[in-house]
């Protein structure tokens, strides 16, 4: 009896248990993560370019790159040529990987010269938290 009632209620609750715990996304410690943050100052001028270079490397980031877990692109309120980005990785490795893509080293070279100036602040994340919309 006590074997039966083992494995119509211990059994699932465990199985259940091990796949929420091996989810995708979910095995990196928060420790492993890189988080960074970019104050850029673009060429007035350049604005709406540097946007446009911008938005096709986050979106093919994302989209391509498993380690790389956040990147959000803000402008300083009524100045549209201060840009700040928010980046996440899942640890030091995914970071390296980036920054070697065909499509980072693309953006990078096409919005050289529309960079005025570019402030990298190194992190130590403290508690991340998201809610998917």
């Amino acid at each position: 009896m006590l074997t039966k009632l083992f494995i119509c209620l211990c059994l699932p609750i465990a199985t259940i248990c091990a796949i929420l715990a091996i989810q995708p996304g979910h095995s990196e410690s928060p420790q492993e993560r890189i988080v960074r943050i970019a104050e850029l100052e673009i060429y007035p001028d350049q604005v709406a370019a540097y946007k446009m270079a911008l938005k096709e490397e986050i979106e093919t980031s994302i989209r391509v790159e498993p380690g790389v877990l956040t990147l959000y692109a803000v402008s300083v309120k009524d100045h549209p040529d201060q840009i700040r980005l928010f980046e996440s990785y899942s640890n030091q490795a995914a970071y390296q990987s980036h920054l070697q893509t065909a499509h980072f080293r693309k953006y990078k070279a096409q919005t050289q010269s529309m960079v005025k100036s570019l402030t990298l602040i190194e992190t130590d994340p403290i508690l991340l938290g998201s809610k998917s919309e």
